[in-house]
């Protein structure tokens, strides 16, 4: 049995951004056992630096992050990587507000409120 790349399935790769380290180590924890290839960044600036070397088909953000929010960030990855899914989550109420300027410009995102559950998170992923 051969263990080169070209006779394993790539799996989906997901960037998590959280600037709270234990909840973005978790959730890429959850999301590696999960079967997912996932990294950990801790700002919004660090999701679109991971660009050069980590293109991933999921970003899973929190909103509301010191410096760039997880919106801006979004805005951005999502003008690089058209295709990438975008999944946002929040845990708090100011969010709607940076919602709603997203949407006047255009930007349709789905949002989960934290704590987000492995379950819950792991059937957006998936569905």
């Amino acid at each position: 049995m051969s263990d080169s790349p070209a006779a394993t399935p790539s799996k989906p790769r997901v960037l998590v951004a959280d600037d709270e380290q234990v909840i973005a180590n978790t959730l890429a924890i959850i999301l590696n056992q999960a079967g997912f290839e996932a990294r950990a960044v801790y700002s919004g600036e660090k999701a679109i630096d991971a660009l050069d070397d980590f293109q991933p088909d999921m970003l899973i953000t929190d909103v509301i992050m010191t410096g760039m929010t997880g919106i801006e960030a979004a805005i951005a990855i999502r003008a690089k990587l058209p295709n990438c899914k975008i999944l946002l989550f929040s845990g708090q109420a100011a969010t709607a507000d940076l919602l709603e300027k997203a949407r006047q410009d255009g930007h349709e995102f789905e949002i989960l409120a934290k704590p987000v559950h492995p379950t819950d998170l792991l059937a957006k992923l998936r569905g």
